[in-house]
C-alpha cells in the first residue's frame, strides 16, 4: 500500500474551475473520504489520482513517486465506479478473474484461483461464482464490482460513490464490509461520497470539498467538533447543525453573524422559552422540532419523552459555534 499526496493540484474544464490548489496527504493504510455535494470536485480528484485526467498544475505522488506522465495502468490503482461496469456475458468468476489476466499483471492461474476464491468468500458471493452477471441482484453486482478491485491488491483503491445506487439495507451492510476489508488488509483507500453517514462511519480522515477547494481535512470527530467554517460544520452531523442569527442569544462575540448549534449544544430545562412544533420518535432517540423566536431548530431528547406538540421547553446554548459574515469560524 502507499501514501498519496496532492500538492497544489488545479484543474479546469474550459471556464469551469474543477479543482483549485488542492493540497492534502492520504496516509498509508488510511480510509479517506472526500465529502461534498455535486460539483464540489470529488470525482475530479479521483480522476487526477487515477490518471484518467491530467492536472493543469500541481503534483500527485503515490508512494513517494511522481505520477506525472504515467498511465492509469502504470500507477497501480484500482477504481470502483457508481455503476457496476461488469461484463454481462461473463460469469461472476470470469469478471473477477479479468483484471488478473491482464498482460500487465501476468498472474499465474493457481494464484488467480486463490485470489478469486478469497475475495468471493469475503464478499459472500462464493455461491454465485458460476452465475452470469446479468442474473445477479443490484447489491450482488456491486459486490462483484468491488471484488474486481480487491483481487488486484493495488497500491491504492479509488471508489466513486459505489453504494449510492443501492437500497438502505444493502448500503448499511456494504459500509460495514468495506470498512472491515480495509481495516484487515491495511489498504489505502480514497472514497468519494455526498453521504455524511458514510463519511462518519467509515473514514479515518475526511476531506471536505466545496467548489473545487479543500475546506478542511481531518478525522470525522475533529471536523464534527472543531469545524473551521459554517460550510464544514454543515457537512457532518445528523440531524444537521442548527444555524441561527448570532443575536438570538446573549454572549455572541464581536463580528459574529451566525450561531451554530448541534443537538448536544442545546441545553434543555433552563434559559428561554421555545415551543415544541413536532416530536419525532426514532426508536433509540427522539428529535424535538422547536420554534424559538420565530426560528426553527432541531434537537434530541430522551427516547421516552412525554413532550408533545405545543409544549413549552426552556433552552439555552452550550459551547456554541460562531461564524462571521463570510462563514469563517470565530474561535
Amino acid at each position: 500500500m502507499a501514501e498519496v499526496s496532492l500538492s497544489g493540484v488545479t484543474k479546469s474544464f474550459g471556464d469551469d474551475l474543477a479543482l483549485a490548489d488542492v493540497t492534502m496527504t492520504v496516509p498509508d493504510g488510511s480510509f479517506v473520504v472526500l465529502l461534498g455535494p455535486t460539483g464540489a470536485g470529488k470525482t475530479t480528484t479521483l480522476r487526477m489520482v487515477s490518471g484518467l485526467d491530467v492536472p493543469d498544475a500541481g503534483q500527485i505522488r503515490i508512494g513517494g513517486r511522481d505520477m506525472a506522465g504515467l498511465t492509469p495502468a502504470q500507477r497501480d490503482v484500482a477504481m470502483v465506479f457508481q455503476q457496476y461496469s461488469l461484463y454481462p456475458h461473463l460469469t461472476v468468476r470470469q469478471n473477477l478473474e479479468f483484471p488478473l489476466k491482464s498482460p500487465v499483471l501476468r498472474t499465474p492461474p493457481a494464484e488467480i484461483d486463490r485470489k478469486v476464491g478469497e475475495v468471493a468468500e469475503v464478499l459472500q458471493i462464493s455461491h454465485k461464482l458460476d452465475n452470469k452477471a446479468t442474473a445477479l441482484s443490484g447489491g450482488e453486482m456491486q459486490r462483484v464490482s468491488i471484488g474486481r478491485a480487491l483481487v488486484r491488491n493495488p497500491a491504492v483503491y479509488l471508489m466513486d460513490e459505489p453504494l449510492s445506487s443501492l437500497d438502505a439495507k444493502l448500503r448499511s451492510d456494504l459500509r460495514i464490509e468495506l470498512k472491515r476489508i480495509q481495516a484487515n488488509s491495511g489498504a489505502t483507500l480514497l472514497y468519494v461520497t455526498h453521504d455524511q453517514i458514510e463519511a462518519m462511519t467509515m473514514a479515518t480522515h475526511v476531506g471536505v470539498l466545496d467548489k473545487g477547494r479543500l475546506v478542511q481535512f481531518g478525522t470525522p470527530r475533529e471536523i464534527y467538533e472543531n469545524p473551521v467554517s459554517l460550510y464544514a460544520a454543515s457537512r457532518l452531523g445528523q440531524p444537521r447543525i442548527n444555524l441561527l442569527p448570532a443575536d438570538l442569544f446573549a454572549g455572541a462575540p464581536e463580528g459574529a453573524r451566525s450561531i451554530g448549534l448541534r443537538p448536544e449544544q442545546i441545553l434543555q430545562g433552563e434559559g428561554s422559552d421555545s415551543m415544541v412544533r413536532r416530536v419525532e420518535h426514532l426508536g433509540d432517540q427522539t428529535r424535538l422540532h422547536l420554534v424559538f423566536r420565530d426560528h426553527d431548530l432541531v434537537t434530541v431528547t430522551d427516547a421516552h419523552t412525554k413532550l408533545k406538540g405545543g409544549d413549552i421547553v426552556k433552552i439555552r446554548p452550550r459551547n456554541p459555534y460562531y461564524f462571521d459574515a463570510a462563514g469563517a469560524r470565530i474561535v
